[in-house]
Parts: C-alpha cells; sequence; structure tokens
C-alpha cells in the first residue's frame, strides 16, 4: 500500500513542480508516461535505439514547454502530440532519402487489411515495421494517430492524394506480408 504515492500528486501539481524544477515532480511526470510515449516513439522510429532517442527528445520537449500548456484537453493528449511531433520531426529530417514526394502518386485501391483483427499487437508492430519509414509514418498517423490526409498532407508537407495513395500503399505491403506470414503457418 505504501506504492500509492507514486499517482497521489494532482496533475496540476505536478506540471507547476515540474515547472519549478523540483526532481521529484519531474521523475513523477516522466514515470507516469514514459511506457505509453515509448510505444508512440517505437510505432515511428521501427528500433529501440532510435524509440530511446526520439523518447528522450520528447521529454526535453515536454519538459522544456511545461509552461505552454494552457489546461485545454487533457494533459495525456497534450504531452502525446509532443511525441508524434517529435516524431514526425524526426521522419521529416529523413525524408528525402524515404522518397514519399509526388512522383509516385498513383491511386492504389484499399486491399483492405481483415487479418489483422487475429494477429496480437506485439506481432502487429513487427510487420508495420517491416513497411518502409514513408509508409509507416504515414500508417501510424493514419490508422494509429487517427489524424485525416488533410492533417497528414499539412504535417508532412504532401498532397493529400499522396498521403492517400502511400496509405494504400502501405496496406497493400501490409497485406502481402501477411498473406505469406499466414501462408508459411498453414504449410
Amino acid at each position: 500500500m505504501n506504492d500509492q504515492s507514486n499517482h497521489t500528486v494532482s496533475e496540476n501539481d505536478l506540471i507547476t513542480g515540474c515547472i519549478e524544477g523540483n526532481p521529484k515532480s519531474q521523475r513523477e511526470l516522466y514515470d507516469r508516461f514514459a511506457s505509453k510515449m515509448y510505444g508512440v516513439c517505437l510505432r515511428y522510429a521501427g528500433n529501440t535505439n532510435d524509440a530511446n532517442d526520439l523518447l528522450q527528445e520528447g521529454f526535453v520537449k515536454v519538459f522544456n514547454n511545461l509552461e505552454k500548456f494552457r489546461g485545454e484537453g487533457s494533459f495525456e493528449g497534450w504531452v502525446r502530440r509532443i511525441f508524434i511531433n517529435t516524431c514526425i520531426e524526426q521522419f521529416r529530417k529523413k525524408a528525402k532519402s524515404y522518397n514519399i514526394g509526388e512522383a509516385h502518386e498513383n491511386i492504389v485501391e484499399d486491399p483492405g487489411l481483415d487479418a489483422l483483427d487475429t494477429l496480437a499487437a506485439k506481432d502487429l508492430l513487427k510487420i508495420i515495421n517491416q513497411l518502409s519509414p514513408g509508409y509507416k509514418t504515414i500508417f501510424n498517423l493514419y490508422v494509429v494517430e487517427g489524424y485525416s490526409h488533410k492533417e497528414i498532407a499539412e504535417m508532412l508537407n504532401i498532397s493529400e492524394g499522396t498521403s492517400k495513395s502511400q496509405l494504400a500503399r502501405a496496406k497493400g505491403v501490409l497485406k502481402n506480408i501477411l498473406e505469406t506470414k499466414f501462408k508459411n503457418i498453414n504449410k
């Protein structure tokens, strides 16, 4: 029962303590959000080293910007948005080599992914991490985070059509990976 002290600090007191530089408050904030935000980072990074770097960078941004939190919406949502933006910034830095631009903007039919319902989250993450960085980023933003194609286009400086096309291609690649995986299982 002594472990209850971990979450007895109110969110407002925790934020105030962090702004004032209180190490216990900073540790508490980190402990409350680290595992969830690591999951976000891992979805975008695809490997633990990059995810750890993104986690550290994200928390630096959270701590440096706490005074900007206006209390509109949930604090966790605000923190999550910082982490997503951190991941997108990292993607943009590398985007030139990913080539998700307008050059291949043919619309591809959405193949659907019914087999995804049968997979465990850990298995699904491994499969998603096999996507190219561009496909993976758009897939995560649209399917996991719930952004619209218009929002994704603005975030990544691409057209809505490119976002839609890249999502359809990502789903096609995932479908092929899943079909191959299930064929091998059934042999």
